[in-house]
């Protein structure tokens, strides 16, 4: 199985393409996301083992709102318990792809980081989608910070560690569809999905680029907006924040979903989303 070559344009229109599906079912695809942060609340709140128990169920989820926008891309109709959908298929390689990225995270943490496991549990929390909704605490009321919004949960983890976390996130890019849409084990799945990246290098570059000045110009301008006016708007900023990360991830995820869609073209075609 080969993965196409496509050029560098076709990286921006994956945005474009994946604003599509999202304009069909906007309210649906915010929900999931949604559901998807509850679901790892509650997951995380289990004691000693909540937030190792949300990296392990990460592929799985990732399949969920993949397996939406394939639906709404095909405009076929949506079955219920959508959120829970990527259980349904492959669940123990899915599992074990999860193993394997928690694994891989905690090293990479317990690389980049002193070996104090606060610090340790704390970037590992970072990493997960539902840190994104939590409003940080309040700055001391003296010294220089004061008055001061604190940067968010993403900007402490450490340059080595988000070094480190590019490759990461190459190799586990499509490796949970393959898994579970074409039925391939972890490490075959890892390999292809390295594979297809390293082809296709370019569009995922302008790909990337686009997607952070997205982001940079929306999320992280209501932060430093909330920095500059004080801690007193704190709560009105990270609930905007929240509102358009509820928008960003679902375009995020339909777009991702096009970059696999003309990446992989060639491959057998795909079962229906059970």
């Amino acid at each position: 199985m080969q993965a196409s070559i496509l050029p560098a344009r076709r990286g921006w229109r994956w945005l474009v393409e994946g604003f599509v599906i999202f304009q069909r079912r906007p309210a649906l695809l915010c929900f999931l996301v949604l559901g998807y942060w509850l679901t790892m609340t509650v997951v995380s709140a289990i004691p000693q083992i909540g937030r190792l128990a949300n990296l392990f169920l990460i592929p799985v989820f990732s399949v969920s709102l993949m397996n939406a926008c394939r639906l709404i891309d095909r405009k076929e109709r949506l079955p219920r318990q959508l959120l829970f959908s990527g259980f349904h298929r492959n669940l123990q390689a899915l599992l074990v792809l999860g193993a394997v990225y928690a694994l891989v995270m905690l090293l990479v943490f317990a690389v980049s980081m002193p070996p104090d496991f606060g610090l340790l549990s704390e970037a590992t929390e970072a990493t997960e989608t539902t840190e994104t909704t939590e409003t940080p605490e309040a700055p001391a009321a003296d010294g220089a910070s004061a008055g001061e919004a604190p940067p968010p949960a993403a900007v402490s983890i450490p340059p080595l560690a988000v070094a480190l976390l590019v490759p990461v996130s190459v190799v586990f890019s499509f490796a949970p569809v393959l898994v579970a849409w074409h039925d391939m084990p972890a490490g075959k799945s890892l390999f292809f999905s390295l594979v297809a990246c390293l082809r296709n290098w370019r569009p995922f570059l302008l790909y990337l680029l686009a997607l952070l000045a997205i982001t940079f110009t929306g999320v992280w301008a209501l932060l430093v907006i909330g920095a500059l006016l004080g801690s007193g708007i704190e709560l009105l900023v990270m609930t905007a924040v929240m509102a358009i990360s509820l928008i960003l991830l679902p375009i995020w995820y339909a777009s991702f979903y096009v970059s696999y869609r003309d990446i992989f073209v060639d491959l057998q075609e795909t079962r229906d989303a059970s």
